[in-house]
């Protein structure tokens, strides 16, 4: 399998997913599940680890991963795939955040809740901009959420990428199953350590928090050539692991209905119904929406905030949450989705490209231009 058909529109659903999500929380407008905008984000965690094993499988023989200059080239591929994008928005980020925060005490007073700390927005200080372009700020909780963007799930991300050279390493001797049981176990021995010593993440960004998703993730493309059901089981039984985030039980039915749909779109798209949704998810219009989906994901709250708060004040106080959220989606689909395609070409594919001419100096020492 060199193709999975449903991966562009899922990625495209979950980025529409979190944005939708944020765009109710603004506005008070309320459907259940989509607003859950975590759930979104915890649908791209398995769609990452997802895609990073079904990219080793595809590169297998054809790179030796016992070699560190393989890991170089994996952690370059990667790093060039989000950072060109996610440094241009830190920047806007650091630069539009008093008029944020603004526009943010203006709408959480509107609806009546608790103001967020100004330093979520305003802190433009240089040690945090550095703790962001290093990528560090993941792992140290005052840091973890302190920009305009939903950038704590980058940190969390580059910490997976840092450590699945040394998945794969175990997962070649002893196997995926065994490797996903170790891990999930250890993330959770983590996590209840950092719990002793007082460690509280404002939100998930420390990596055993959410490494049990990825891990579900993985399963699910490690699959394709082995017996389907222990992974299926094995990736169902870790989305319901009791940490990271929300995991009341509303929580934990979506999420195992997220792995459930997804491996079924992955693994059984012989039948019928689901064959016909994996083909639609791999359409054209939904390749463009999983391709700009990291834009969309980076950039919505950067306009959001700006018109949910235009929204109130356009709409006036007595105006019902619908309306407000039907006005402010009117507004910040189009504009997100047209930065996202003239990002997506004009920073994203140039990115990418660096990366790919740097891995090919890296692998045969041809000049770097």
């Amino acid at each position: 399998m060199k193709r999975v058909e449903c991966l562009d529109g899922l990625r495209g659903l979950a980025a529409l997913w979190v944005l939708s999500g944020h765009c109710m929380i603004l506005t008070g407008f309320s459907i259940p599940v989509v607003r859950q905008a975590d759930l979104g984000v915890d649908l791209f965690i398995i769609l990452s680890g997802f895609l990073m094993v079904f990219q080793y499988q595809i590169r297998k023989n054809k790179e030796d991963w016992d070699k560190p200059g393989t890991w170089k080239e994996f952690w370059v591929r990667r790093f060039f795939r989000i950072s060109p994008l996610y440094f241009l928005c830190l920047i806007a980020a650091f630069w539009l955040g008093e008029q944020i925060y603004e526009d943010r005490v203006f709408v959480d007073s509107f609806l009546g809740r608790t103001l967020q700390e100004p330093e979520r927005y305003m802190d433009a200080s240089p040690l945090n901009f550095i703790m962001h372009v290093t990528y560090v700020f993941g792992l140290v909780p005052s840091y973890a959420f302190r920009t305009a963007l939903p950038d704590w799930s980058l940190g969390l991300e580059m910490q997976f990428y840092a450590v699945f050279p040394l998945l794969v390493l175990f997962a070649r001797k002893a196997g995926w199953i065994p490797v996903a049981i170790g891990a999930a176990l250890l993330a959770m021995a983590l996590v209840l350590f950092t719990r002793q010593l007082g460690i509280i993440f404002p939100m998930p960004a420390f990596l055993p928090l959410k490494l049990h998703l990825f891990l579900a993730g993985m399963l699910t493309a490690a699959a394709i050539d082995s017996r389907k059901a222990p992974y299926l089981i094995l990736a169902f039984l870790l989305t319901a692991v009791p940490i990271g985030g929300e995991h009341d039980l509303f929580h934990l039915i979506v999420r195992a209905a997220i792995i459930v749909g997804f491996f079924a779109l992955v693994h059984w798209h012989n039948i019928g119904l689901i064959s016909r949704a994996s083909a639609l998810l791999g359409s054209k219009p939904f390749h463009w929406l999983g391709e700009l989906s990291f834009g969309a994901y980076l950039i919505h709250l950067l306009v959001a905030q700006r018109v949910a708060a235009w929204t109130i004040v356009q709409l006036g106080a007595e105006s019902s949450a619908l309306d407000r959220f039907v006005l402010t989606m009117a507004v910040v689909l189009p504009v997100t989705y047209c930065i996202a395609y003239v990002t997506y070409m004009a920073v994203e594919r140039p990115g990418q490209l660096i990366g790919r001419r740097i891995n090919a100096h890296i692998a045969g020492n041809k000049p770097v231009r």
